[in-house]
């Protein structure tokens, strides 16, 4: 692929070998505000199905003749900032249940605690390849447990930390956050207090953290505004899940530069004097791609393109207190058929991908949170739906210095999992308005090269 603005990632396929020497459960560190026995109320915007999963992250590190001492390692140094750090963020050391209708909450029992393991690598950083884009080949660094069933949160530790040393003394933070907690903004949030708790060796929580999910109570009775197409149950009346699911598909992850995303932007521009943002544009350009690859049959199927918006600023009655860490993102939702983004112009799907993100608004989130009320989504609908999950407005290099510095890299690990989820991350520590964007996507082997012209359509430059 001859192009300086857009690079593919070469991924490094290999197996680190892990070895687990301990585990240990972490209680907050003074009392907190609960008895055994208590329940705390979850909205319905935390217990989406899609909110149902466990958020894996890695962190990797190398560490400087300035950090920690051999007296205090680096798995006591976070275990301690994160026992300080649950006695404000007490509800990630309850559990979730479910109760009569379905509803999850959190609950206060016998099993309480997050939990930290600590692991060890025989092999170096640099052995691990490219630290640039999220590779499978990590999964180890993750700890899950034995026979662990997917999407299991029920009775779980909320934060599931695994701490790996490497042989060269840098070292990994695998990070399992329970997504019906707190969404991306409200990690954030969490993640940067238990980095600044650690790196100062004091509790520093700014913002406060606000639980306060009653906010989001239904309407009673519920009132759905909406069509909710982004819970919509769809027969899949195409080839393109098969296609996905049944031939075993690749991570491929590209390095965009910002003069590729503001040429796309340019000729994205929607046939009207309103404009387009980056997102709209870059999300439009990649769904057409990924459709054009994928030789989607019939050419009249109905596909969808989802997406989450942050509705935080969006709420006014009553606007949300600032160390909020719960999930206020809506599903946007757009529809088009295969022959019009396969024949059609990139400006028309950038319409639609602006209209979809600009139609979340209070009233829609209210809906949103009635539609689940009255209609609590069971399974994740894949038919003929792409996901973009856009990660580069989220600080994650700053808020994860733990006192050894940003990370080499911060993200997640694997998509094949679920491969029709699209990642757009930021790059390293670029912090700049000129930086570049990484782009994730699952795809046939097969598929890959025709996705990458389709990419590449625009950047005659």
């Amino acid at each position: 692929m001859a192009s300086p603005w857009v690079q593919e990632l070469h991924i490094h396929h290999f197996t680190i070998p892990v070895t687990i020497d301990r585990m240990s459960s972490v209680m907050p560190s003074r009392p907190i505000p609960v008895k055994p026995g208590d329940t705390l109320y979850l909205s319905n915007l935390d217990d989406m199905i899609g909110a149902r999963v466990f958020t894996p992250t890695v962190y990797f590190y190398q560490l400087h003749s300035t950090g920690c001492s051999p007296q205090k390692p680096v798995t006591k140094i976070l275990q301690c900032a994160l026992a300080d750090v649950l006695v404000p963020y007490y509800p990630l050391s309850g559990r979730l249940r479910e109760t009569k209708n379905g509803k999850l909450e959190v609950f206060f029992g016998p099993e309480q605690g997050a939990l930290i393991v600590e692991a060890r690598s025989d092999v170096a950083l640099t052995e691990l390849g490219d630290l640039t884009a999220p590779n499978p080949a990590w999964e180890p660094l993750i700890f899950k447990f034995p026979n662990e069933e997917q999407y299991k949160v029920l009775e779980m530790p909320l934060v599931i930390a695994q701490v790996t040393l490497f042989r060269c003394g840098g070292f990994s933070l695998g990070l399992r956050l329970c997504h019906c907690i707190c969404d991306g903004m409200g990690a954030m949030q969490f993640l940067g207090a238990w980095a600044a708790t650690a790196r100062t060796g004091m509790l520093v929580i700014d913002p406060v953290p606000c639980w306060d999910r009653e906010v989001f109570r239904p309407r009673d009775p519920p009132v759905v505004k909406f069509p909710h197409l982004e819970f919509m149950r769809i027969e899949e009346g195409s080839n393109l899940t098969m296609t996905l699911w049944k031939t075993k598909p690749v991570q491929k992850c590209y390095r965009i530069k910002r003069e590729f995303q503001n040429r796309v932007k340019a000729l994205a521009q929607p046939y009207d004097a309103a404009g387009c943002t980056t997102f709209d544009a870059m999300a439009a350009h990649i769904w057409r791609s990924w459709v054009k690859a994928l030789d989607v049959r019939p050419l009249d199927y109905q596909l969808r393109l989802t997406f989450s918006v942050n509705a935080r600023q969006k709420l006014r009655n009553p606007p949300l207190k600032e160390g909020f860490y719960g999930n206020v993102v809506c599903v946007a939702c757009t529809t088009s058929t295969v022959c019009e983004l396969v024949h059609g112009e990139l400006p028309e799907t950038t319409l639609l991908v602006r209209e979809a993100r600009q139609s979340v608004s209070e009233e829609y989130l209210r809906s949103t949170v009635d539609y689940v009320e009255v209609d609590r989504p069971r399974q994740l609908e894949f038919g003929g739906k792409l996901t973009i999950t856009q990660w580069t407005r989220f600080s994650i290099y700053k808020c994860a210095d733990f006192g050894w510095g940003r990370p080499l890299y911060a993200g997640p690990i694997d998509l094949t999992p679920t491969p029709q989820v699209c990642v757009f991350l930021p790059e390293g520590e670029a912090d700049c308005s000129d930086a570049s964007m990484i782009v994730c996507i699952c795809l046939p082997e097969s598929a890959a090269q025709k996705f990458t012209q389709a990419l590449l359509l625009h950047s005659d430059f």
